[in-house]
């Protein structure tokens, strides 16, 4: 596979520059979280950037606190089938952090994406329309949580595909990117997740954002917002 761009919004920092407490990364207390996010880590590392090495990819901080905000909310049965992805894919050659910055490519730069799609796995029609109903679910919840935490998601990626360009990678589109790459037994574990967390009149971006607010030391998403921006 050619290059991919790890554009300047890759690595989904919300809070820019604002850490309260001088904060340092903790390891979770569950051991498949740490693992999934040092195998992501590792893959991460190695994906060839446009241009030369980015820079988000020796910011371990950032990586960790995000990828570990989003997995801290998963169930264990869900983890242990990522982490049964990773090793398959790792045992294959394939790395999965390229490839979902691929696939993010085809909402982002749909020329480079063009020269690289054949080169990623086929995609059946029911996997597309299962990651299209979770993400619209996830889409309508990060809107709900920037209504409620305006500052906050001023600090967050853009919310749809239609904002995105080279430098900018919408949640929709990264969303959409990392779900592809989900084999069929983590998507339908995860899509099960997403509808039981709707139906119990949850917000899944409310839990993530809260875990990564509480990272950087701040008390929760009501502490952050007030002192956002001050």
């Amino acid at each position: 596979m050619s290059e991919i761009n790890l554009n300047t919004n890759l690595s989904s920092c919300i809070i820019n520059n604002a850490r309260a407490n001088g904060t340092t990364v903790n390891v979770s207390s569950r051991d498949s979280v740490n693992e999934i996010v040092m195998l992501e880590w590792q893959a991460f590392d190695k994906v060839v950037n446009e241009g030369g090495r980015a820079s988000c990819q020796d910011d371990w901080d950032t990586f960790s606190i995000m990828r570990r905000s989003q997995y801290e909310t998963w169930t264990d049965e869900m983890l242990d089938s990522y982490i049964d992805d990773f090793y398959t894919a790792n045992e294959n050659g394939w790395n999965l952090i390229t490839e979902k910055y691929a696939r993010m490519e085809e909402s982002t730069a749909p020329e480079s994406y063009e020269k690289i799609k054949d080169s990623l796995p086929e995609v059946s029609e029911k996997k597309k329309a299962i990651v299209d109903q979770i993400v619209s679910i996830q889409v309508d919840w990060m809107e709900q949580f920037a209504m409620q935490y305006p500052k906050a998601a001023a600090n967050a990626r853009s919310i749809h595909s239609s904002e995105d360009t080279i430098d900018n990678t919408s949640y929709e589109t990264y969303l959409r990117g990392e779900l592809m790459t989900y084999s069929e037994r983590t998507l339908a574990l995860y899509g099960q997740f997403v509808v039981r967390t709707a139906g119990n009149g949850e917000n899944l971006a409310y839990k993530i954002m809260e875990n990564t607010a509480k990272a950087y030391g701040y008390e929760g998403l009501g502490d952050l917002e007030s002192k956002l921006g001050n």
